[in-house]
């Protein structure tokens, strides 16, 4: 990925006698997948700290967890010893927040997208890096067993070389959405329909099928009173040859309908469907395989587009923070889909196809 600075090797010392202190910034809607993930890994953290400068959701923050709760991450970081701070703001305040956080010795979770700018996100990782403190980006629909059975498919070579790729993201956010909070909908604090609602899509991209060689791209507010794109469509060629495209919308009549991805390979079908790739509905290979037989219970009903990965994904930041194991998904890694998604924009902007990286 061009723009890195070297890898930071994190000195901050393992944290192996005791829980990990967690505070949440931001209690609105995705913070509950936190809580409840934090629920589940009790045995490993507890909550010592809530932020928001809305004092009905920061009461109902401190009244679900049982933690002080500040208004500004500035008086959470003087007045808590959180050892991790998780960003659940909007996504603009992003790059500021977990710089601030890394300049106090703290590590870092953040939620899609990791910035709105590519340069913030860059900042971000420079920043961690001089702190010595991890940066851990939520990728939690990586987590859904069958989006794993698919990457394990795939790095298995099952497939052969993939030739074309499909995603689809239909769904339904009403004018009522985006007037809940005057940040949604705005270039500087949300993005659109790629960068915020289908910004785990966009990762799927990447880290199933491959580096990215360029993309072309439309966008368009058809129905919605804000800044951003409500629908959007992307063409995709990957550095293997592979080509895809991507559409999103956030019209969808009447509720959401579809999160997808198919793939066609050399020697391979797969299609994952239902509301936010939790279904599979179409698996079949040339050779045999000991997956084959998790496929039907790979499945699973939700209603909620954000998935179940929330906890699987704190496994790894936990197991991290006591030095066993190494991140999954850190800044460098949040990079990959920061970088597809400012290419998205800026194709659909200049009318041109965009190539990647942006920079060498």
């Amino acid at each position: 990925m061009s723009g890195h600075t070297p890898r930071g090797l994190v000195g901050a010392p393992p944290i192996i006698d005791r829980k990990v202190r967690v505070a949440v910034v931001g209690c609105g809607r995705i913070a509950a997948n936190h809580f409840e993930a934090f629920d589940a890994h009790a045995a490993h953290c507890e909550v010592v700290a809530v932020c928001d400068t809305d004092p009905t959701a920061l009461a109902q923050a401190e009244a679900r967890t049982g933690a002080p709760g500040f208004r500004t991450l500035d008086a959470l970081l003087a007045g808590s010893d959180a050892d991790l701070v998780v960003l659940a703001t909007p996504s603009g305040l992003h790059a500021g927040q977990a710089i601030r956080c890394a300049e106090a010795g703290r590590h870092v979770v953040t939620e899609k997208p990791m910035a709105t700018r590519w340069q913030d996100g860059k900042a971000m990782v420079a920043a961690c890096d001089r702190a010595d403190v991890h940066l851990f980006v939520v990728k939690q629909n990586r987590r859904n067993e069958t989006v794993q059975l698919v990457k394990r498919a795939i790095d298995a070579g099952r497939f052969g070389r993939i030739h074309m790729v499909s995603v689809n993201v239909f769904w339904s956010r009403p004018q009522s959405y985006y007037d809940s909070a005057a940040w949604r909908g705005t270039w500087e604090f949300d993005g659109g329909a790629f960068m915020n609602q289908a910004s785990h899509y966009v990762d799927l991209l990447d880290w199933l099928i491959g580096p990215v060689e360029s993309v072309q791209a439309f966008t368009a507010t058809l129905a919605r009173r804000i800044e951003v794109e409500d629908t959007g469509v992307l063409a995709i060629r990957w550095r293997s040859g592979a080509l895809g495209t991507m559409a999103v919308t956030m019209l969808t009549h009447p509720k959401n309908f579809e999160g997808s991805i198919t793939i066609l390979g050399e020697h391979g079908t797969v299609r994952l469907g239902g509301v936010a790739v939790n279904t599979v509905e179409h698996w079949e290979f040339a050779e045999p395989h000991p997956d084959d037989a998790k496929v039907a219970d790979a499945s699973y009903a939700t209603t909620s587009v954000y998935g179940h990965g929330h906890r699987g994904y704190y496994d790894n930041v936990f197991a991290t923070l006591r030095g066993d194991a190494t991140p999954d998904t850190d800044g460098r890694e949040g990079l990959h889909s920061l970088e597809l998604l400012v290419a998205t924009y800026l194709a659909a902007r200049d009318g041109r196809r965009v190539a990647l990286p942006l920079e060498y």
